[in-house]
């Protein structure tokens, strides 16, 4: 059973960072076109609305992909798949050329980089971004959606990267080569 504390705490950035570790999040990352191409893990990515369709995500504005995303017409959001560990962290990690081998991926519709392998894919338009603080809120309109017929996600809790007990993905059942 979870220990709890009956002392409020202020809600300081620490604060909340260490309180929302506890919220179990879906991992994806989202592509945007270049020169050069961009990408980045995100755990904030949700639907917004079903009509009109509008899914958000959001991003950092110190981060080395916002200068993408803040010109780009669409995005790729990729949810990631439980096999694809390695690649959330590549997507994650500053300074490196994350589309460069290892990582699988093809030029998409509108020149937007869409990765192999994933659980699913939306091609979406982004249709606004709203500064909030330190990050910006990516508003982003589906246009083309692709989703595999089997398979579990890539989760992230606690800082570390989890599927759902009992759950295979799809590399488990895939023959070896």
């Amino acid at each position: 059973m979870p220990q709890s504390t009956n002392i409020p705490i202020d809600a300081y950035s620490d604060s909340l960072r260490t309180l929302l570790r506890h919220q179990a999040s879906t991992v994806t990352v989202i592509t945007a076109p270049g020169p050069p191409a961009a990408g980045f893990t995100a755990t904030s990515f949700t639907s917004v609305s079903l009509e009109p369709p509008i899914v958000s995500f959001c991003l950092n504005l110190n981060s080395s992909s916002w200068p993408a995303i803040a010109r780009t017409r669409h995005v790729a959001v990729h949810l990631l798949a439980r096999h694809q560990q390695e690649l959330a962290r590549t997507f994650a990690t500053s300074g490196i050329d994350r589309f460069a081998a290892p990582t699988g991926w093809r030029d998409g519709p509108e020149g937007v980089p869409i990765l192999d392998d994933t659980l699913a894919w939306l091609l979406c338009r982004v249709v606004d971004r709203v500064t909030v603080g330190d990050h910006a809120v990516v508003l982003a309109e589906p246009e083309l959606l692709w989703h595999a017929d089997v398979g579990s996600p890539l989760l992230y809790h606690r800082g570390r990267y989890a599927g759902l007990a009992g759950e295979h993905d799809v590399a488990a059942r895939r023959p070896a080569a």
